[in-house]
């Protein structure tokens, strides 16, 4: 984790109409959920972006769009970059069921020459409640 500088979260375009991401943006910069194990103390730039919509091709035009400025700033590699799908995407929860798409996106972002990909962002309280009762299907 010593090595990222640059966090892009993943948002699930139609869940995206419901929220705003900012439980997702909080706990990036508390450290918390699935971003815990980023220093705090080390600058980390934030980047959110949405999907394109089911099949979730448009994360190709997107991180395409990041890999060109990234080289032509020459600061930040690909290896610096840590992908989150974030939680709406990853899990069950109560915007919609895990994003039937998850497994090609992952493939797309690792084509493009990505590695550190994570699944989830922010983890509620009740959505992790849910879950351990059964209500919401673990993955």
């Amino acid at each position: 984790m010593e090595e990222i500088k640059l966090i892009i979260v993943i948002q699930c375009e139609i869940s995206k109409r419901r929220c705003s991401g900012f439980h997702c943006m909080q706990s990036f910069f508390n450290r918390e959920h699935l971003f815990k194990d980023y220093p705090q103390d080390k600058e980390i730039r934030f980047l959110t972006f949405q999907c394109g919509g089911c099949n979730g091709k448009g994360v190709n035009t997107l991180l395409n769009n990041v890999s060109k400025v990234l080289k032509r700033e020459g600061k930040i590699t690909k290896e610096n970059i840590a992908i989150h799908l974030s939680s709406c995407m990853a899990f069950e929860n109560h915007h919609s069921q895990r994003c039937m798409f998850i497994d090609f996106i992952k493939s797309e972002i690792e084509r493009l020459g990505y590695k550190n990909i994570v699944e989830g962002s922010y983890l509620s309280k009740t959505a992790t409640r849910r879950r351990e009762e059964g209500v919401y299907k673990k993955y």
